[in-house]
Order: C-alpha cells, then sequence, then structure tokens
C-alpha cells in the first residue's frame, strides 16, 4: 500500500469558517501527526476522512477507495473527542454490543486491553472519568482489528505514563506496514515521539507536510539582536518576536542562519515553537 489517506483540493463551507483546498496525504505503515490550533479544521478535515461528513469540493481516498465507502469503513477505527458510548453501559456491555454489529470484532483482544488501559469491565461509563472514556474508545476501535485508525486528541485527559503506553501501543500497531494512523492532538510533544510526519493546518488551509525528523532539523529558534534578525532574508524568517534579551526568530533553515549570523544562539525547536511563530505571523 502506498498511501492509506489522499485528500485532494478538500473544501467545505460553513457560515463562519471553510477548509480550503485541504491537500495531504498518509503514508501507508506510517503514523502522521495533525497539528493546528482550535478550529483550524483538524476534526472537521477528519470526519471528511471518515465518511461522515459530505464535502463541497475534492476527493478524499481511503485505502484505495472513496471515503465512505462500506468496504473501507470496516477497516478503519475511530476515536473522536466528542464521541460518545451510552453512559448506562459497562465495557462489557459495549463489547459484546459491537461484536453484535461489528464483521469482525475480536473479544480476546477487546478483554486484553481493557486490562492494559485498567477499565473494569463491569463499571457503568457514568462512573469513569475523562482519561477512562477515551481509553475505552481507543480499546474499541482497536478491537475490530482495523488497517487505519483516525486518532482525534486520543491522547487528551491521560497522565503521561498512560500516554506513552498508548504511543507504544500505535507503534506496534504500524509494525503491519499495511497499519496506518492519523492522530491529531494538542500534546505536540506525543507526536515529536511517535510521528513520522506532520501536517499543519491553520485557519483551514495546510501550511506544510513534512517529514517529523527532517522538520525539526531543518528549522531553528534563532535568538539575536533586532537588527540582526531584521538583516536576515525575509524568506528565512517565519516570525520573530521581542523578549528580554532581545529577538528570538524561527528561521526555516538552520544550516542557512547559522552561515550567516555564527555567533549566535541558534536552537532545535519544538513543534510548539513553530505552532506558536506561524501564530504570530498570521496575527501580524
Amino acid at each position: 500500500m502506498e498511501n492509506a489517506i489522499e485528500v485532494r483540493g478538500l473544501c467545505k463551507r460553513y457560515p463562519d469558517f471553510q477548509l480550503q483546498d485541504v491537500s495531504f496525504t498518509v503514508p501507508g505503515g506510517s503514523i502522521v501527526g495533525f497539528i493546528g490550533e482550535n478550529g483550524a479544521g483538524k476534526t472537521t478535515t477528519m470526519r471528511a476522512i471518515l465518511g461522515t461528513l459530505r464535502p463541497d469540493g475534492g476527493e478524499v481516498t481511503v485505502l484505495g477507495k472513496p471515503a465512505g465507502h462500506t468496504k473501507t469503513l470496516a477497516q478503519v477505527g475511530a476515536v473522536f473527542e466528542d464521541a460518545f458510548f451510552y453512559e448506562i453501559l459497562s465495557p462489557a456491555e459495549v463489547g459484546a454490543c459491537l461484536a453484535s454489529i461489528q464483521p469482525v470484532f475480536d473479544r480476546e483482544y477487546y478483554r486484553q486491553l481493557l486490562a492494559e488501559f485498567e477499565l473494569p469491565p463491569a463499571k457503568k461509563m457514568k462512573d469513569f472519568s475523562r482519561g477512562m472514556r477515551m481509553k475505552l474508545r481507543l480499546a474499541a476501535a482497536l478491537a475490530h482489528r482495523p488497517k487505519l485508525l483516525l486518532l482525534d486528541e486520543a491522547t487528551s485527559g491521560l497522565d503521561p505514563v498512560m500516554r506513552a503506553e498508548i504511543l507504544d501501543l500505535l507503534r506496534r500497531f504500524i509494525q503491519d506496514e499495511e497499519h496506518s494512523v492519523l492522530l491529531s492532538s494538542h500534546i505536540t510533544a506525543d507526536l515529536e515521539k511517535a510521528a513520522d510526519y506532520i501536517v499543519y493546518i491553520q485557519k483551514g488551509r495546510i501550511l506544510f507536510e513534512k517529514e517529523a525528523d527532517l522538520l525539526l532539523e531543518e528549522f531553528g529558534v534563532l535568538r539575536a539582536s533586532a537588527q540582526q534578525i531584521a538583516a536576515l532574508p525575509a524568506d528565512l524568517v517565519v516570525a520573530s518576536r521581542s523578549n528580554a534579551f532581545g529577538q528570538a526568530a524561527l528561521v526555516n533553515d538552520r544550516r542557512a542562519a547559522a552561515a550567516l549570523l555564527p555567533d549566535a544562539v541558534l536552537d532545535k525547536p519544538t513543534l510548539d515553537d513553530i505552532m506558536q511563530f506561524y501564530s504570530e505571523r498570521r496575527s501580524v
């Protein structure tokens, strides 16, 4: 499989927001981190991929077929932050319901996941914490043995130990080259640890789609005087801001910046750094 997901020119218009020509891919056997601020269009895009939202334009292909195709849906596991099961049900009852309606549901694997996630099988969901509910959704999504996982804020509300365990589970999942993950998260440190690629959406537009390691190697946070930063080529500086020690700037070519200002402090960025600078550029 070359690409698990192909999004081409996706458009969706609302009165106060629109997706505009959204295009990116999710290669087979990879984890793709989907980042952006609240309201940037991540969930809307993921619902279009799942086939629960009809776009106004563009094409979405999932596992070689149009989004929403019956055969495709059977091979996709989805976890959305606002999805829910009836609160009167227990994990055991949720599993029984899903097993009765899904073509494939691995009951034994589901029980293993409940144990791994420390979810009491008989406890009602109404007594679950937010994090426990998210873990149950993930267990349900994995139990029907999908080829593709769509995870919208799936690590939200979880403690660091459980987030690390879920990231490890996702890494194991994609060891099968036919398996892929599209993971949106505000916890960008998780994506730095797990993602092979990063797709950044801002105000309904894709800003970039890059290999995660290459992205963090190419970009840099430069700390220098305002005069030094102003003298740099305009296409090298994404955005800059003042601080107590002068100015800091995000540059899109760390080596070029180092060659021009060899005595300046030049740090490797985090995804948070990149998002914050891009946001500041937009607000100028």
